[in-house]
């Protein structure tokens, strides 16, 4: 047993320990993958694409409902009030076979078309379709 001096145990450690560096970044991993989806739709400007063509279901009763760029309402032509609206599709929504398909010029405010679209969920419509222009 020897109490004279041990060059390895006196040595300084020139090793650096990673651990605690490895442990902050996946904490920032972590918080980036969970913030980086809600800043995404604020930064991106999106161009909705033109769509291809789709098979559709033909045993369908189909219901036009138009909406034009002043954000007036039509149902098969007939020019409706929201109220009206709401009417005609309580009536018709009971049928399991009823969509309703909207038409929504390019220069109306998204707003009315939700609006729209709320209107036929309380009437109880569960069949809604958007036709666009294809190809």
């Amino acid at each position: 047993m020897s109490f004279g001096n041990n060059s390895q145990e006196d040595s300084m450690m020139s090793e650096i320990n990673v651990t605690p560096l490895v442990d902050v970044m996946l904490v920032l991993l972590v918080v980036f993958i969970i913030t980086a989806p809600l800043l995404a739709p604020q930064s991106l400007k999106i161009n909705l694409p033109k769509t291809e063509s789709v098979a559709h279901d033909d045993k369908l009763q189909k219901v036009s409902l138009a909406i034009d760029a002043e954000g007036n309402i039509s149902l098969d032509s007939a020019r409706l009030s929201d109220e009206g609206l709401a009417e005609m599709l309580k009536n018709r929504a009971a049928d399991p076979q009823f969509q309703l398909q909207i038409q929504a010029d390019t220069a109306v405010n998204y707003g009315r078309v939700a609006q729209v679209m709320a209107i036929a969920q309380k009437a109880g419509v569960s069949k809604l379709s958007f036709l666009t222009i294809t190809k």
